[in-house]
């Protein structure tokens, strides 16, 4: 089965950076949408970055200009660049695909403080 793990995280000062990574079992991400999200409490789970296969990005609007999503196909590895950050953009961090079809990892918690 396939397992995506997510990597990175952890506890941050407002304005810091943290580099988060998701890394699949398989060959999957290969020709696949690949998405972040992101799950903080209270609220419903966002998606917060998109990288196609070609490369292209699209972004929530509250982080763009401060994320930067990418991939490397051959590593089938996510990554997500976090710079500036926020308090709320203090959450648990989740790939998938765009369309959401493989099984949720475990995520990885990012918390930035004020």
């Amino acid at each position: 089965q396939v397992q995506l793990v997510e990597s990175g995280g952890g506890l941050v000062q407002a304005g810091g950076s943290l580099r988060l990574s998701c890394a699949a079992s398989g060959s999957i991400f290969s020709g696949k949408v690949m998405s972040w999200y992101r799950l903080a409490p209270g609220k419903q789970r966002e998606l917060v970055a998109t990288v196609f296969n070609s490369g292209a990005t699209n972004y929530v609007v509250s982080v763009k200009g401060r994320f930067t999503v990418s991939r490397d196909n051959a590593k089938n590895t996510v990554y997500l660049q976090m710079n500036s950050l926020r308090p709320e953009d203090t959450a648990v961090y989740y790939c998938n695909t765009f369309t959401r079809t493989l099984p949720w990892g475990q995520g990885t918690l990012v918390t930035v403080s004020s």
